[in-house]
């Protein structure tokens, strides 16, 4: 008999400790960052952002695969967006809902009044990215946090030969290809 109360007890007592957070989340409509972000467009605009599927796992996968250089990662895509969106109205939406500690790094609009705007926020030794591009009938927002020492190294492996072997060979003076002949 009183194993069935202690479980009685405690199934809302659970129930209550997960959901809350939820509630909390919801009532306060985001907090800052890449979710006010997104709901701020959702309610101006009356759309809905599609969030893409296993992005957890995705951004695992990122964070191991750049041995820590990208994680946190977020992104969502609200397409089918009608009627005409104010360039100056947008930037001032997304301005207000970023939240402290945000600063945009670039605001570029087109000619045709597609619009990018890159935020950057420290995180010690990590530097986050918040990055909205609205064209024409849609929106895209991501958000990542990346460690700037990790992606400089891992950049490495990327470059061109050519800057490779102009960064080695500059001390070295000019150089020529055994391939070529003059």
């Amino acid at each position: 008999m009183r194993s069935n109360v202690s479980f009685g007890l405690m199934l809302p007592v659970g129930l209550a400790a997960v959901m809350t957070p939820m509630i909390l989340l919801a009532a306060g409509g985001g907090g800052t960052g890449f979710d006010a972000v997104v709901h701020g467009i959702e309610s101006r605009y009356g759309v809905r952002a599609t969030r893409i599927p296993f992005m957890g796992l995705i951004s695992g996968i990122a964070g191991i695969s750049t041995h820590g250089g990208v994680r946190g990662l977020h992104v969502a895509e609200i397409e089918h967006l009608e009627g005409h969106v104010d360039g100056a109205e947008f930037n001032s939406l997304v301005e207000e809902r970023v939240g402290k500690g945000w600063q945009r790094m670039i605001r570029e609009t087109s000619k045709d009044g597609d619009q990018t705007l890159i935020y950057v926020k420290p995180e010690g030794g990590r530097m986050g990215l918040l990055i909205v591009d609205r064209d024409s009938h849609e929106i895209n927002v991501v958000q990542v946090s990346v460690d700037p020492d990790h992606l400089d190294d891992d950049m490495g492996q990327f470059r061109h030969h050519h800057h490779r072997d102009h960064d080695s060979d500059a001390s070295d003076g000019p150089t020529q290809d055994s391939g070529e002949s003059e």
